[in-house]
């Protein structure tokens, strides 16, 4: 009787090691979502457009050049006396500036530099929100899988038992009450078998979707143990957290471009001055439209532009105004993003330690329903069992494993986003898990 209820799941087994050679790993995958996932290339072009807007800012302190050509024929009808000529002014001229004394242009220099790191960060962000949810689709396949192999192979070991149940009631050593009851059974584990049958076609539906793959097939975990959570103390979660997140890092960018905005602001209050420099070169032939005279002419000027405000209609004051309360907003938003991050961390970090101790708990469990569900098969023998105890134990044992194989998933997906919530998920964190999947 036990080398036939376990027959199902030996039979899974092998179709999944049989499916090794073409089944696909956790990095594998991601690497494919990287090139297909529009979320991810979307925040690849802002952050190619981030960078390029950053380097604009390089105009606000480098000198500006400029090269004007002209040229123009012209006719002169005269009335009286002179007859008709034609002439041409021809021109060429070059002009630059350089600014000495800017203050609003150096601070918009520096916000450009700033928006460097809000680029930085924002693709890291990016980047570890496609690393969880491919983890987290790959692992729902994973559990899909699982839940479709312990309810066929319950379905299985119900079958053997209506069968039993009939042969019984025919010989008279069973009532019709065992027939129905193991009918009834067997009628709900094919309705169960339904749903995961679909469950399973929908996640391999979004994992495809996600990674731009038709059929993948990840590969199992492995049967063995689960690595403990390194460090083992919140708090240093909680400072590697506050040291480095992405998010902080992008929020204390944002406030430092804040704060070069008031500086922006106080500015129009500020003198300017820039360098000025100019070349010109003219020749006019047969004169101008008043002048018959030829003539050409060479322009060069050097000097100073000097400018102050005096009156600006209220405009710089107002400005001051905005810009010091947009400032203190985005010093209340970093506060409140710390505390936020600090918060998911610590959740995060007790979510993965009480994974853990249920994969423990459920592993414990699992011996003992394989033990409740031979004495309810040796008793079912001797005939101080029924045969509803012994589906009972069946089921027991079949959801036990189920909830096991899922809390496995579940813990090592919640170590990813642990290390989500502090801002340390890397791409190689995936490699630590793909050590743990069959080989």
């Amino acid at each position: 009787m036990k080398q036939q209820l376990l027959s199902p799941l030996a039979l899974a087994a092998l179709t999944v090691l049989s499916m090794s050679a073409r089944a696909q790993s956790l990095s594998d995958l991601y690497d494919a979502a990287r090139q297909y996932d529009a979320a991810f290339q979307s925040a690849k072009s802002q952050y190619q457009a981030t960078m390029a807007v950053s380097e604009e800012a390089d105009q606000q302190i480098l000198p500006t050049v400029n090269l004007s050509v002209t040229g123009s024929n012209g006719q002169v009808n005269v009335i009286e006396s002179s007859p008709n000529r034609s002439y041409t002014n021809q021109g060429i001229s070059m002009s630059a500036s350089q600014p000495l004394y800017r203050p609003g242009n150096i601070a918009t220099y520096r916000q450009g530099k700033k928006q460097i790191d809000v680029a930085q960060a924002a693709i890291q962000t990016a980047e570890q929100d496609l690393i969880v949810r491919t983890s987290q689709a790959y692992f729902d396949v994973l559990n899909a899988q699982d839940t479709l192999t312990f309810v066929q192979a319950q379905k299985t070991a119900v079958a053997e038992q209506l069968a039993s149940a009939k042969r019984n009631f025919e010989v008279g050593t069973a009532t019709i009450t065992d027939t129905r009851e193991a009918q009834a059974r067997f009628d709900l584990v094919v309705a169960q078998e339904i749903a995961a049958e679909n469950d399973l076609r929908v996640k391999n539906l979004a994992l495809n979707q996600l990674v731009g793959r038709s059929n993948t097939t990840p590969k199992p975990l492995a049967s063995i143990d689960l690595p403990n959570l390194l460090p083992d103390n919140v708090n240093t979660w909680i400072q590697q957290a506050l040291d480095g997140h992405p998010s902080l890092k992008q929020l204390k960018a944002t406030a430092e471009i804040a704060r070069l905005e008031v500086e922006k602001a106080k500015a129009g209050h500020k003198p300017t001055l820039d360098m000025t420099a100019s070349y010109g070169y003219t020749e006019n032939i047969n004169g101008t439209a008043i002048s018959a005279s030829t003539s050409k002419s060479a322009v060069g000027v050097v000097g100073l532009s000097f400018n102050l405000p005096l009156f600006s209609g209220f405009y710089t004051q107002n400005r001051i105004k905005e810009t010091l309360a947009l400032a203190e907003k985005a010093s209340s938003d970093l506060e409140a993003a710390q505390r936020n991050i600090s918060q998911a961390t610590r959740a995060a970090f007790f979510g993965v330690l009480s994974g853990l101790g249920q994969v423990k708990a459920l592993q414990a469990a699992e011996t003992s329903s394989q033990s409740a569900l031979d004495a309810n098969k040796l008793g079912y023998q001797v005939g101080v069992r029924i045969n509803i105890d012994v589906l009972n134990s069946q089921s027991q044992l079949f959801q036990t494993k189920r909830d096991l194989a899922k809390a496995r998933y579940d813990v090592l997906v919640g170590g990813l986003k642990l290390r989500q919530a502090n801002g340390s998920l890397k791409a190689e964190d995936l490699q630590s898990v793909n050590t743990l999947l069959a080989k």
